[in-house]
């Protein structure tokens, strides 16, 4: 079966250089109405590990699904019209949250995510409508514009759907590394070998790992950053009172060296964490769960 054609518009949309300068624009407000890091965190999901959007947005599309299924029986105008409102008022925590993810996302899916926001950033103002000639007894306008305001809400969800599970955005992207990484203890460096703090590249069975030494002990994670596959080895080390952080060089994501655990976002989920030992003067490492 073929994809559907739409499917290339919005693969185009990928490639239009042309939405840049909005989406810069747009990032600079983003990020300067959105500025504490505890606020941005909790917007990306840090705290419950992964991002807030997809859940927030079910409440706003929900209500006007709802409605529009009330819209379209006798005597449901009193409760679509309560509906209407709860979506309505619920799209401010969605949109922030949606907006701080989108802050932090690569040239491609900015764009598509640029036109999704702008889908329902219009499906919003079409609601507000039907809810004020409602007000005023055009029931019948008022349902137009609601239904108007369906479509249009739903052809951005086409595009965040896109944006998640084409283009990659909001996923785990080292989900992948137990299921590539051979199980058991495999050899690293000599210890002798691995230099004294900083941070540093090996491959272990065709995997990138980020390697930190710290006297006798060795922080080993996946040097792919869950975010969005950032190189950890090219960033830097950050003190978080007494654990030595790693920040992400592409968007400054932050994870613990000794557990992996997430310090700050965008991330959500936490780097894969390698068990290590020294054996003969040979650093080996160990992913639990590994079956690759």
């Amino acid at each position: 079966m073929k994809p559907l054609p739409a499917l290339e518009l919005v693969t185009r949309l990928e490639d239009a250089d042309w939405l840049d300068p909005v989406a810069k624009s747009v990032r600079k407000a983003v990020l300067k109405v959105v500025k504490p890091r505890w606020v941005r965190d909790v917007l990306h999901g840090v705290p419950i590990g992964h991002p807030v959007h997809p859940l927030a947005v079910q409440i706003p599309i929900g209500a006007w699904l709802s409605a529009g299924v009330l819209d379209a029986v006798s005597g449901g105008e009193k409760a679509a019209r309560l509906l209407i409102g709860v979506g309505t008022a619920s799209v401010i925590p969605s949109a922030l949250a949606g907006f701080t993810d989108w802050s932090q996302l690569h040239p491609q899916q900015q764009r598509v995510g640029l036109v999704h926001a702008a889908a329902n950033v219009t499906a919003t103002g079409l609601y507000v409508a039907s809810l004020v000639l409602r007000a005023t007894g055009s029931q019948g306008g008022g349902k137009v514009l609601a239904y108007l305001g369906l479509a249009t809400v739903s052809a951005g969800g086409f595009l965040g759907g896109h944006l998640s599970y084409r283009q990659a955005a909001g996923v785990n992207h080292s989900e992948e590394i137990p299921h590539r990484f051979p199980s058991g203890w495999h050899a690293l460096a000599p210890l002798a070998e691995l230099p004294e703090g900083g941070l540093h590249k090996h491959e272990v069975a065709g995997i990138p790992l980020l390697v930190h030494r710290d006297g006798k002990d060795v922080n080993v994670l996946s040097n792919v950053c869950s975010h969005l596959s950032g190189p950890l080895h090219e960033g830097r080390i950050k003190d978080d009172d007494g654990d030595p952080c790693v920040v992400c060089p592409w968007h400054r994501s932050m994870f613990s060296l000794r557990t992996g655990e997430v310090k700050a976002g965008p991330a959500t989920s936490r780097q894969p964490l390698f068990e290590t030992r020294v054996t003969g003067g040979l650093v080996e490492v160990r992913l639990p769960g590994a079956d690759g």
